[in-house]
């Protein structure tokens, strides 16, 4: 179907939203709870654009897109109303953006910047809750939510753990689990998946706190098991500083588990070990990696000459990758002559 968008005509699909359409013209159209992994909802009503003749104000990014519609962005209507939509968010979120973890990663002072607010127009009413920090993964400041639902949407429709829902009406709504439990007590999975996408200071990841903004992402597989999930890396001078899911054409898309997404603290870890390691007189001594096989080949091929082939097993690992267990196991069966074989996936 044909539409015009602030004045450039374009085809779109069935079924495509008007934000799609703006972004197809090049076009950027604020938001804060749209995610393109979750079900837009319209809820924080920044995303708001005008159609053209009817002059009627729609939300872009759950609004379909209609043959021959013609809508415009950023008309003096448009503007005036994301920024009453932001003030009134701000009305119930707490004046604490210098001291919050969210920083400069936060959405919505990112959004009151481009639009000139300050985020205190309008009268403070703020629902105070405290911060609740009882898992080694994310702490919740509530009193920072602003119901934009993406974490309730997310853990249902992606995760499918459907642990959180929304509590309370109109600004009191917050995310929480059946009956207002305990997240500890919950069914949980501390997937992480609700925090990466918080827009604001709400949900914040504990791992990576307080190591800076990335310098540049990289996009890698999980070192954990057998999925093969991709993992995209926030990397600042060499190190680990946040990772998130959602590379294309990936297996688990915006998933991932705890470990994928928290687990990775032992890559920068000081005792991880970075050489090979001999037992020798004077304790264990790092050397060469030439000279680690051909001790590990000399003591593997003493071993089966002196007890046989079955006094000789191999462990395989989660962490390398299909081709290297093969080559392990072909190694054990075909090179050493025996077929104990295990993996720590079984244990």
């Amino acid at each position: 179907m044909k539409l015009r968008v602030n004045g450039v005509e374009l085809e779109l699909g069935e079924g495509g939203s008007l934000l799609e359409a703006a972004e197809r013209a090049g076009f950027k159209v604020p938001t804060l709870c749209h995610h393109p992994a979750v079900t837009a909802r319209g809820s924080c009503r920044v995303c708001v654009v005008e159609e053209e003749g009817s002059g009627v104000l729609l939300t872009a990014c759950n609004t379909p897109a209609r043959e021959g519609m013609s809508v415009l962005l950023d008309t003096e209507r448009v503007l005036e109303a994301r920024r009453k939509a932001l003030q009134l968010i701000f009305s119930a979120h707490p004046a604490h953006c210098e001291v919050c973890e969210a920083a400069n990663a936060c959405r919505l002072k990112e959004l009151a910047a481009e639009l000139g607010i300050s985020g205190r127009e309008l009268p403070l009413e703020q629902d105070f809750r405290p911060v609740v920090d009882a898992n080694p993964f994310y702490a919740r400041d509530l009193s920072k939510c602003i119901s934009c639902g993406l974490c309730v949407c997310a853990c249902q429709e992606v995760q499918g753990v459907g642990n959180y829902e929304m509590l309370g009406r109109g600004g009191y709504a917050r995310p929480g689990t059946a009956l207002d439990t305990d997240l500890e007590a919950s069914a949980c999975e501390f997937c992480g998946l609700c925090a990466s996408l918080c827009p604001v200071g709400a949900l914040i990841p504990k791992p990576y706190l307080h190591r800076g903004v990335e310098e540049k992402k990289v996009v890698t597989v999980c070192p954990y098991c057998g999925v093969g999930c991709s993992l995209i890396l926030k990397v600042r001078e060499n190190r680990i500083v946040g990772v998130e899911a959602g590379v294309e054409n990936s297996v688990n898309g915006w998933s991932l588990c705890v470990k994928g997404r928290y687990g990775l603290d032992f890559v920068d870890h000081p005792d991880r070990l970075r050489k090979p390691l001999i037992r020798k007189e004077e304790g264990l001594v790092e050397v060469d990696w030439d000279e680690a096989l051909d001790f590990v080949a000399s003591r593997l091929k003493e071993i089966r000459e002196t007890h046989g082939p079955d006094s000789i097993a191999f462990l395989s690992s989660a962490k390398a990758t299909n081709e290297e267990n093969y080559l392990l196991q072909k190694l054990a069966r075909a090179a050493v002559g025996t077929n104990n074989v295990d993996h720590c996936a079984r244990l």
